[in-house]
C-alpha cells in the first residue's frame, strides 16, 4: 500500500484555506473548509482500505479541488505550486466552462457541464475519480430547505450518474456512496 504524505497535505490544506479564506459552508456560518476537510477525509479512508499508487495526488486533489472553481486560483498557480498531474486534477474537476454559459436553458445548460466534467475527469488517473466520488459523498448532506422535489431527485440522479461512470475507480467510495444515495430523500 502506497502511503501519502503528511507535508503534501499540509501543503495542499495551507493552500485551500487561503483561497478559501471568506467562504463559508452553504447555508451556514461554518468555513467552507470543512467540505474540503470531508473530502479529503472521504479520501484518506480509501487509501486506508485499498490503497493508491499516487496517494499524494489523490489527498491534495481532495483539498484542492474546488479552488479553481470557487476562487480566483489559476491553474498555473495550482501547477507553480504542486506540480502538472495535480493542476491537470483539479482542472478536470472543475465545473466552469466558459463554452456552455451561452446556453439559456437551465437544466441543459447543467446537464452539458456535468457531461463535459465527468468526461474530463475520465481521462484522468483513478485518484481523480475518487476525488469526485468523495466530493459527491460529502455533498449528499440533506437538502437545502429552498430545493424542490424535481432538484432533489435530479441531485440524486447525477451522484447515480457519478457512481455509474466512476465507481471503478474505488471500490470502497463506491460502496459509501451507493449507500449515501440510497438514504438520500426522493
Amino acid at each position: 500500500m502506497t502511503s501519502w504524505s503528511q507535508d503534501s497535505y499540509i501543503k495542499a490544506y495551507r493552500f485551500a484555506a487561503l483561497a478559501h479564506k471568506d467562504q463559508k459552508f452553504p447555508g451556514t456560518n461554518l468555513p467552507y473548509l470543512m467540505h474540503l476537510s470531508f473530502v479529503s477525509m472521504e479520501i484518506i479512508a480509501a487509501l486506508a482500505s485499498e490503497g493508491s499508487l499516487h496517494a499524494n495526488l489523490a489527498v491534495q486533489c481532495s483539498l484542492l479541488h474546488d479552488t479553481l472553481e470557487d476562487t480566483d486560483t489559476t491553474t498555473e498557480q495550482l501547477e507553480y505550486a504542486f506540480g502538472r498531474a495535480v493542476a491537470d486534477g483539479v482542472q478536470a474537476l472543475t465545473k466552469n466552462n466558459p463554452a456552455f454559459q451561452g446556453i439559456t436553458d437551465n437544466q441543459t445548460r447543467k446537464r452539458a457541464v456535468m457531461d463535459d466534467c465527468l468526461h474530463r475527469i475520465r481521462l484522468q488517473p483513478k485518484e481523480i475519480w475518487m476525488v469526485k466520488l468523495a466530493d459527491r459523498i460529502s455533498n449528499l448532506l440533506p437538502p437545502p430547505e429552498h430545493w424542490s422535489d424535481e432538484t432533489i431527485h435530479v441531485y440524486k440522479d447525477e451522484a447515480l450518474e457519478i457512481l455509474n461512470i466512476l465507481g471503478s475507480a474505488s471500490p470502497y467510495l463506491a460502496l459509501r456512496l451507493r449507500h449515501k444515495i440510497t438514504r438520500y430523500p426522493e
